[in-house]
């Protein structure tokens, strides 16, 4: 079975092209072994690489109009997923360089979270742009780690995030003992009855913040591209901006940086999210269990 590997600030994914969808959906099994990092890749997740028509998946089908390529995407542990923010640049990198794909226009993808729209900065190679759609912003909740209890805002981009902002003085390097993983956090279960990404964010200046962030299905990760911009979105709306008026955001994952922007035009709100794409290995699956 072909694979390739690639990552968006370090958030790492294995990709199966399966154009045609004689593969078929990959199993939780087989998505637990290619993202497990001592037996088998290592990954935060795998992508399917599918056309829409070669999928009976219902959101490929209702986008085959406007998408020729679906995102069937998987957490490690094996579940399913609306969509990675990170991973649709490293699937829209492969996209242009391996599939033939333009990117001297936007490249729209099809996702269980909506069809996303890629645009490629300065090439093949360079930077890539995706229009995340609106963000949905919701009220107050809350999140614990052990003793330590915040406020936070639900924020939706097509998946579930609870942002909190830690208080003065806490460190994110705090959050968990050294070179260790954050724990699960702890969330109101009722709010989120299928589990919820928590980011925990501290600010590093003006329209600049940081973030660490523990993933529904997949832990803590190097960085979380829909979670970036729903820590964007809560900065904002903390900040008293909104949509078309708020700057852009720098936020820094463990992995590196993103550029994040809420913005308004003609066509309605939308979040643009700016970061690299890198393809870093390809070659055939071997491993059994």
């Amino acid at each position: 079975m072909r694979f390739l590997k690639g990552h968006g600030t370090e958030n790492d994914f294995v990709l199966l092209p399966d154009h045609d969808g004689a593969l078929g959906s990959p199993s939780p099994d087989l998505v637990r072994a290619l993202c497990d990092r001592h037996a088998g890749l290592g990954a935060d997740g795998v992508i399917r690489v599918v056309r829409t028509t070669a999928t009976d998946d219902p959101a490929a089908v209702a986008a085959r109009e406007e998408a020729e390529w679906f995102m069937d995407y998987r957490n490690s542990d094996g579940s399913l997923s609306e969509m990675c923010g990170n991973g649709v640049r490293v699937l829209g990198r492969y996209l242009v360089t391996r599939a033939g794909a333009s990117y001297d226009e936007p490249l729209a993808v099809a996702t269980r979270g909506g069809t996303k729209l890629l645009r490629f900065e300065d090439g093949p190679d360079g930077p890539v742009t995706v229009d995340m759609g609106a963000p949905v912003v919701g009220g107050s909740t809350w999140v614990a780690l052990g003793e330590r209890r915040w406020e936070a805002r639900t924020v939706s981009m097509g998946n579930p995030h609870a942002v909190a902002f830690l208080d003065a003085g806490e460190t994110l390097d705090g959050l968990s003992a050294p070179g260790l993983p954050l724990s699960p956090p702890a969330y109101d279960e009722g709010a989120y009855p299928q589990g919820v990404n928590v980011e925990l964010v501290v600010d590093r200046g003006e329209s600049h913040v940081a973030l660490r962030v523990h993933e529904r299905g997949s832990g803590e990760t190097r960085s979380c591209g829909t979670g970036a911009c729903a820590v964007m979105v809560a900065a904002a709306v903390r900040d008293g901006r909104a949509p078309g008026d708020a700057p852009a955001y720098a936020v820094d994952v463990p992995g590196g940086r993103l550029e994040i922007t809420w913005v308004r035009d003609a066509d309605g709100e939308r979040v643009l999210m700016t970061g690299p794409a890198v393809l870093v290995a390809e070659g055939n699956w071997l491993a059994t269990r």
